[in-house]
């Protein structure tokens, strides 16, 4: 049963609109709107939740794969109707589906227990065999999962500088921004421009030569994202499901921070693609970043992603006047912490007042300062990605 109580902490809805008679409003829409056959939207699926915000109506509903397909020729008209309600301007239904865990995590043990090393090849393919098929993303041949145990390690910086520098080695490259509450994708790559949507399917912004999305491109800056973890799976299965990503070699996530149900359920969606691609693992020098590093490790092995390796951001710091080096968060931290895990070290980020500027700019360091020593750090991290991407596709066994 669904309770469509709107929660305590629900956001405020737009001036003049009270949610509660939104939601009743939205409730008889969605019972009145029906296809060929008869049946109304809510046959086939259960209203989770409803958010009025500055007069966009979020609406999450609860079903399954194959009855989304039912609901989804509806939705231009159920969005239609709810965008003319008073007090709303627009309106987006997102499809949520909880489906069972895979076998591998059904089977993890609740306790982690010690890492041992593997063979990434051995391992992707062991993992795409596993998992079951999977229609997400269907022109992208690898996802790359960009993670961290916690925030503040400069995960979506290298990101989005990971991504640049694949597009720049050749690869047809996408990035998502999948940190729904924090979302700094826009910001960091100079563009603040609303998709547009064609056939019910949203095309990606493209910039630096990148296809990109972000959550960022769709609300205001300084609207705080209040939503309910529905509403955040929702938002990311859109994005997965119903953005235009075309054939792409590699899509680069940024994912939220953390180990929580966002990480889990997006290791599920994209088993298959994350098996041919894989996990990089951000982290700063010092005891207490590495300690959330190692939990981001453990939860992707858990899942049977393949780890591509660990970053090691702000490794040092130089003097732009002197060029006295001064480790602040120690160093090599993150390199004896990758050995002892048994996964590649990758590269190692110096801090820089330059790659802060360039994120504020909008120009990524290993475009606007391609000769610096960060543009070559992170180039370098690039070309370790392209060739285990490359290594895997030449080593891949036959279907």
């Amino acid at each position: 049963m669904t309770d469509t109580t709107p929660p305590n902490d629900m956001p405020p809805a737009s001036p003049g609109t009270d949610a509660s008679s939104a939601e009743t409003r939205i409730t008889d829409i969605l019972k009145s709107e029906q296809d060929g056959q008869g049946s109304n939207v809510l046959s086939f699926a259960a209203l989770e939740s409803v958010s009025v915000q500055n007069g966009h109506a979020h609406v999450s509903l609860a079903t399954s794969r194959d009855n989304a397909s039912r609901v989804e020729p509806l939705r231009p008209r159920v969005e239609a109707a709810i965008a003319s309600l008073p007090g709303i301007t627009g309106a987006t239904l997102s499809f949520t589906s909880h489906r069972p865990a895979t076998p591998a995590a059904a089977n993890a043990p609740a306790q982690g227990g010690g890492h041992r090393p593997f063979n990434l090849g051995d391992k992707r393919r062991n993992a795409a065999s596993r998992h079951a098929p999977e229609t997400l993303l269907p022109g992208v041949k690898a996802v790359i999962a960009v993670a961290s145990g916690k925030g503040g390690v400069g995960k979506s910086t290298t990101a989005v500088n990971l991504a640049v520098g694949l597009a720049r080695e050749g690869l047809k490259t996408g990035l998502l921004d999948a940190d729904i509450y924090g979302p700094s994708l826009p910001r960091m790559l100079g563009r603040n421009t609303r998709p547009d949507v064609v056939d019910g399917t949203i095309l990606p912004i493209e910039a630096w030569g990148l296809k990109s999305m972000s959550i960022g491109y769709l609300v205001d800056e300084n609207q705080a994202m209040i939503w309910r973890g529905p509403m955040v799976m929702g938002a990311l299965t859109q994005f997965l499901g119903e953005v235009e990503w075309g054939e792409l070699d590699v899509l680069v996530i940024d994912m939220p921070p953390g180990t929580g149900d966002a990480q889990l359920t997006l290791a599920q969606k994209l088993g298959p693609k994350l098996a041919t691609g894989g996990a990089v693992i951000v982290s700063t020098p010092q005891d207490i970043a590495l300690l959330d590093a190692r939990r981001g490790v453990a939860m992707f092995e858990r899942m049977e992603t393949p780890i591509l390796g660990v970053v090691e951001n702000m490794s040092y710091f130089c003097c732009p006047n002197c060029n006295h080096r001064t480790e602040l968060f120690g160093h090599g931290g993150a390199k004896a912490e990758a050995e002892k895990m048994g996964v590649p070290f990758l590269a190692e980020i110096p801090l820089l007042a330059d790659i802060r500027a360039s994120g504020d700019d909008g120009t990524p360091i290993i475009l606007s300062a391609p000769d610096s020593e960060a543009a070559q750090a992170y180039k370098r991290l690039a070309q370790a990605v392209a060739r285990s991407l490359s290594s895997e596709h030449s080593t891949k066994e036959p279907s």
